[in-house]
């Protein structure tokens, strides 16, 4: 079983903590921590197993909290823990908020001393959940969260069996390519309908209560007459993200100015994000090209996670 083997806190950020047998967790992160505040990262961990390996590495032995972690734990795979994730601690939960993190060098007092830092490479930090009291061999347990993501493709005649859906699979390969190389726990949904505007909506209303992260319809966005997902998608966004829609149209009506007719739009519904591709593989595939880059980055700040 997992558990917690040491607590170590310090009122100076940057250096060496010290092992205590108990904390009180407030909504700020540890009492008496000087990392504890309204921010992202009000508790790091870091596992003893890393920390073993470092010994041998090194030569010598190393102290609970040297590395400045507030939490050390045993029996527990960092490498499968991702953003969002909870971890429940004794009567604690916590958020995960970050992996990871940059490393100071010679400005930090842990790199001096231990002459590296394995904090960049193997820390997580979290932000508080339930605040409670926490002690040395409180057993630890990892609660993965999906990063939900559905993929809607709009098309009377691929609704209606007249001929298969190649856009929609496109984008699955895309996600699935890009998300290999990360800790993130992928889901994947898809659906086809027709080009009606009362299903579409009905649908982005599901995905909203459901809390997908992200919403990629696929169809729709010309300027036939059943085209209707750009003003059905309009009318529902809290926030619209016009910026992302127009660089791609940009880019690519440069060599193919149909492309500029395109009329594909992009918005936020609660912390959903949603963007609407064209319904051509190729068309889909240059802009999934353009919104994998943001994906990420939009999600940390809907999360209310400070990245920079």
């Amino acid at each position: 079983m997992a558990s917690v083997v040491s607590l170590n806190i310090s009122k100076v950020k940057g250096v060496a903590k010290t092992p205590v047998s108990e904390v009180r967790v407030s909504q700020m992160g540890i009492v008496d921590d000087a990392h504890a505040g309204n921010w992202h990262r009000q508790i790091s961990l870091l596992p003893i197993e890393q920390i073993r390996d470092f010994e041998t590495e090194l030569g010598r032995s190393l102290l609970s909290g040297e590395f400045g972690e507030n939490i050390t734990t045993e029996g527990i795979d960092f490498s499968q823990i991702a953003v969002r994730d909870t971890l429940t601690l004794g009567d604690v939960v916590l958020e995960v908020t970050q992996l990871g993190k940059t490393c100071h060098g010679t400005e930090c007092a842990i790199f001096s001393e231990a002459g590296k830092c394995i904090m960049p490479q193997h820390g997580v930090f979290c932000r508080v959940v339930e605040p409670g009291r926490l002690r040395v061999g409180d057993a630890l347990a990892h609660h993965q969260r999906p990063l939900k993501i559905m993929v809607l493709t709009l098309s009377d005649r691929a609704s209606q069996g007249e001929y298969k859906d190649r856009s929609g699979p496109a984008i699955v390969e895309m996600l699935k390519s890009f998300f290999s190389s990360t800790p993130w726990h992928l889901q994947v949904d898809t659906a086809i309908i027709g080009d009606d505007a009362t299903l579409l909506r009905y649908k982005v209303n599901d995905c909203v209560a459901r809390e997908v992260d992200v919403l990629l319809t696929t169809g729709g966005t010309g300027i036939g007459k059943r085209d209707i997902t750009p003003e059905t998608l309009l009318s529902l966004f809290h926030k619209e993200i016009p910026g992302i829609m127009d660089f791609i149209r940009m880019k690519y009506g440069a060599d193919l100015p149909q492309a500029l007719i395109s009329r594909s739009v992009a918005g936020v519904i609660n912390e959903t994000q949603v963007f609407a591709l064209p319904g051509s593989v190729k068309a889909a595939r240059e802009y999934m090209n353009e919104i994998l880059r943001v994906l990420e980055h939009n999600m940390l700040m809907l999360w209310g996670i400070d990245a920079h």
